[in-house]
């Protein structure tokens, strides 16, 4: 499966037709409030989430299965003059990620094992913010296959041992007005919890 998921995504980048570069509107607008510091972008894809990190001053890891997506996050970051730490690697491999992100980004992304061992890698009063695709009967845009969308109060669940500032599921037209179901969850680790 990882070897397809690979080959899917390298070939969705370098055909360009997953070309989006607008931040998640969740990152922008939590992004102000948040305390600069160390960041994690899981499943950055092409960059556009991890670049404006790096741009808000974030010392940025990058990690994503594509090849062809780090490439051309890469290329658009060192046009900048931006220094981001892009990782390779399979996420339904064993990965041994820090423990001391200030911020933890997973956009779009559906590993629910995943996103609660995140919980455990935030430096006290680290925040993790998450974005899914969300199960729903209704046309919208995204996933065709439920793999890849969580069902609804299943993302609040993944999130144990930390303080939920915001978690919300909706279905919302997009910037291209397009129609997205959704489900968010904004985390705080609170001090001294680990």
């Amino acid at each position: 499966m990882s070897k397809q998921d690979r080959t899917k995504w390298n070939q969705r980048y370098a055909e360009g037709s997953y070309n989006k570069n607008n931040p998640v509107t969740l990152v922008q607008d939590w992004l102000p409030g948040l305390p600069v510091g160390r960041a994690l972008d899981v499943a950055c894809g092409a960059g556009r989430n991890a670049i404006l990190l790096a741009q808000a001053g974030y010392h940025v890891d990058a990690i994503d299965i594509s090849s062809e997506g780090l490439n051309l996050a890469r290329k658009v970051a060192e046009k900048q003059g931006l220094s981001i730490n892009w990782i390779e690697q399979d996420l339904d491999q064993p990965y041994q990620f820090d423990t001391d992100y200030d911020l933890i980004i997973v956009m779009w992304y559906v590993n629910p094992g995943l996103i609660s061992r995140l919980c455990d890698c935030l430096a006290p009063g680290g925040y993790l913010l998450c974005e899914e695709h969300l199960i729903t009967d209704e046309e919208v845009i995204g996933p065709t296959c439920s793999d890849y969308r969580v069902a609804p109060g299943d993302l609040l669940e993944t999130v144990s041992g930390v303080d939920v500032l915001l978690y919300e599921e909706s279905i919302e037209m997009n910037s291209d007005g397009e129609r997205v179901a959704s489900a968010r969850v904004v985390v705080k680790n609170g001090q001294g919890s680990h």
